[in-house]
């Protein structure tokens, strides 16, 4: 080993989550571990145009625009033999699209290796495998669900969301002695103190007055736009606040119904400090993405969520559901009532909080370096 441990984070920008856990594992050990270098690297970025468009961005057509067919593919792919056609066709066709990771590897020499996608967990079983890598390979799974596409040989340990996802793994295969607890992977910002009041006042909210923060409407329910509007027409003394990331269309559509809401409803654009957003916010209305859901539940954040992609998003919202974090609207018209319900009854989305918070693992990244650097001795 080096005298400092070099720690290559590896994942793929199919869907954001993957991306955010692998910058939160670097900024972790930035902050808790300076004798470490980590490094991230997408390894979408090492592979042609074509297929990248192919893999990640059809990945992300798929479930925006079909998320039936999302959630038949997702099942389909959990069940399927190992010694497949379709199996092998696939190996082979990433075989022949990522020749340039073997020499990544050899650039970086890394100690050990943190997969928070199964892309590259799968391309390192077969180097160990093939006797081409030598080093430890760490898997995260960014998810409160486990999938066969994670599961493979030769792979030091896992990373599991919650004690089910780990009960589950070992009824993979995986030996449960290589599966740590340790939840999602977040930034360290999640895990810190915030005042209400300061954040709020940043925004420029009141922060006296009940905070719904609206972070996505989804294909199934309705733009964000036409959630707001809707929610705007309930009584009650509240406010919006309405993130659009870089959507520039939805941003002014938001600013123009702010407009005629003054007080009532701030639309927001892309942000870095979503954490501070969420400092000031009462409730959160959102799809439940394995990351923003743990970002939630550091934060005590409880959850109305909207729209989940079969599969591994109503995995996720099974669990916030079963734990009492969160609860689900089916559509536009059931969100109203969740959110009338709740603003009428303090007392139940206080409890909301009370169980998200319980439920937040704010140290996830920090557990996993240390995990990690435990098996480098």
């Amino acid at each position: 080993m080096q005298s400092r441990p070099k720690l290559l984070v590896l994942s793929v920008s199919a869907g954001a989550g993957h991306v955010r856990a692998a910058e939160a594992l670097c900024a972790a050990a930035h902050r808790w571990h300076s004798g470490v270098e980590a490094v991230h690297v997408d390894v979408m970025d090492l592979v042609p145009r074509l297929f990248r468009k192919v893999y990640a961005e059809s990945y992300l057509h798929v479930v925006e625009h079909h998320p039936a067919l999302w959630g038949y593919l997702y099942e389909k792919t959990d069940h399927r033999r190992k010694d497949s056609k379709l199996q092998r066709l696939q190996e082979a066709l990433e075989r022949l699209n990522t020749r340039h990771f073997a020499s990544m590897l050899a650039r970086e020499r890394p100690d050990a290796v943190i997969c928070t996608h199964f892309l590259p967990a799968q391309l390192l079983s077969r180097l160990i495998w093939q006797g081409e890598f030598f080093r430890p390979v760490w898997v995260q799974v960014t998810d409160f669900d486990i999938h066969a596409l994670w599961v493979h040989p030769h792979l030091s340990g896992y990373f599991a969301a919650c004690d089910e996802v780990a009960w589950r793994m070992a009824d993979r295969g995986i030996d449960r002695a290589a599966v740590t607890v340790t939840g999602i992977p977040i930034l360290p910002a999640f895990g810190e103190p915030l005042s209400r009041v300061e954040c709020a006042a940043e925004l420029g909210l009141d922060p006296a007055r009940t905070t719904l923060l609206m972070m996505s409407g989804g294909a199934g329910i309705g733009g964000l736009d036409a959630l707001a509007e809707r929610l705007l027409g309930l009584a009650g003394d509240f406010q919006v606040v309405a993130l659009a990331g870089r959507n520039e269309r939805l941003l002014a559509d938001l600013q123009a119904l702010a407009a005629l809401h003054p007080g009532r409803l701030s639309p927001l654009g892309f942000t870095r400090t979503v954490e501070r957003v969420m400092a000031a916010s009462d409730l959160a209305i959102t799809k439940p993405g394995g990351l923003t859901t743990s970002e939630c539940l550091a934060m005590g954040l409880p959850m109305v969520v909207v729209s989940p992609i079969p599969g591994q998003e109503e995995r996720n919202a099974d669990y916030l559901l079963e734990n009492g974090a969160a609860l689900k609207a089916h559509d536009a018209a059931g969100l109203e009532f969740r959110v009338r319900d709740l603003l009428a009854r303090p007392e139940r989305l206080a409890e909301l909080s009370r169980n998200a918070k319980a439920l937040g693992r704010p140290d996830a990244a920090r557990a996993v370096l240390a995990r990690v650097l435990e098996g480098l001795g």
